[in-house]
């Protein structure tokens, strides 16, 4: 019953529209739309929410779901938490497998003489991770996020000195507000 009231509500939601592809300036014949929701409705997120609502079933790490990627964690200190760590990764990469999904990336904390693999594939270690878009280190510092807002300011002050051949206030002012700040805050 469920199923047929989205099916019908999806198809009285794209009825009537069309799409076409665009590569490098190529353009295919317009096409009806036969299955999908349009853009900005709460349908399509919450499908996806059911659709993965299995993906932690059975996983006894701690598992984060995002908006665009899952984090598995868990202590990695005794050779039994890194068996559980690379056991729960395999899980996760099987049921990826299943539901035809992609496991695009996957870091590991630097732990010398400990081999991690992503299927066949051995995986390198990592002593910095991008976390909710911020860099962390594996001391849980931000030096490495620091660092790199520090390389975007001086390269955009560097711009705008080199570009820039007014030094009235009415100008520096707000070009640092835009293109420097930023980086700071």
């Amino acid at each position: 019953m469920i199923l047929e009231v989205f099916s019908n509500l999806s198809d009285s939601m794209i009825l009537g529209r069309t799409q076409r592809l665009v590569v490098n300036s190529s353009f295919s014949n317009w096409q009806p739309v036969t299955i999908g929701a349009p853009q900005g409705l709460i349908l399509g997120p919450t499908l996806f929410n059911i659709f993965i609502s299995d993906l932690d079933d059975g996983i006894k790490c701690t598992l984060m779901k995002f908006a665009d990627y899952t984090k598995l964690s868990g202590e990695a200190d005794t050779s039994e938490g890194r068996a559980t760590l690379q056991e729960e990764r395999d899980r996760l990469e099987e049921w990826a497998d299943k539901n035809l999904m992609n496991v695009r990336t996957c870091t590991w904390e630097n732990n010398p003489g400990v081999q991690h693999r992503l299927g066949s594939t051995h995986l390198g270690s990592s002593s910095v991770e991008r976390d909710l878009g911020v860099l962390v280190g594996n001391k849980l510092n931000v030096s490495e996020q620091c660092a790199a807002a520090a390389k975007k300011v001086n390269r955009m002050l560097g711009c705008i000195n080199k570009g820039i051949t007014s030094r009235d206030k009415e100008v520096i002012i707000p070009l640092y507000a835009v293109l420097v700040r930023p980086h700071l805050e």
